[in-house]
């Protein structure tokens, strides 16, 4: 056997071991630059609420994350409805939004499940639309897989007869 090749190949792992930085200190020497913030003091009044960017174009869903929204606008007492019937993306859907713009002006903004749990098959959102001439715009948004769609914008307008 060759005992000359044991300490060379000994060294060279040692030379690896060296230019890996395995042999570092367990404790970082290293103390980041303090940097100071101004303060700023919220007024217990006030409400934070997270802003969820959303896209200006209507988007499909992926294929695999596909699913199946219903809005209606009913005519005997003027709501307008939102149903989730599921569909081949279900798992990923993390929160629907209902947005809708009145003919008044007014916007009314809501989760699907008040955002509380995922949506489930048959699950409905109902909004009271306004009565008489104009429309009513909608949109609706998707989050699914951690990026939110604008699957649905579109007027619905009140139909008399």
């Amino acid at each position: 056997m060759n005992y000359a090749l044991i300490p060379a190949v000994l060294a060279g792992l040692v030379l690896c071991a060296l230019a890996a930085g395995c042999t570092s200190p367990t404790q970082a020497e290293i103390n980041p630059v303090e940097t100071s913030l101004p303060q700023t003091t919220v007024s217990s009044t006030a409400t934070i609420s997270a802003v969820v960017a959303t896209p200006v174009q209507v988007e499909t869903l992926p294929a695999e994350q596909y699913v199946d929204l219903q809005v209606s606008k009913e005519r005997p007492d003027f709501t307008i409805h939102l149903l989730y019937n599921g569909g081949k993306g279900e798992a990923f859907v993390q929160n629907i939004l209902l947005k809708v713009t009145l003919a008044n002006g007014e916007v009314i903004e809501k989760y699907l499940n008040d955002n509380e749990r995922r949506p489930r098959r048959g699950d409905e959102l109902i909004v009271q639309g306004t009565r008489g001439s104009g429309s009513d715009r909608v949109e609706v948004f998707v989050t699914s897989a951690g990026r939110t769609y604008k699957t649905l914008d579109q007027p619905l307008l009140t139909l008399t007869y």
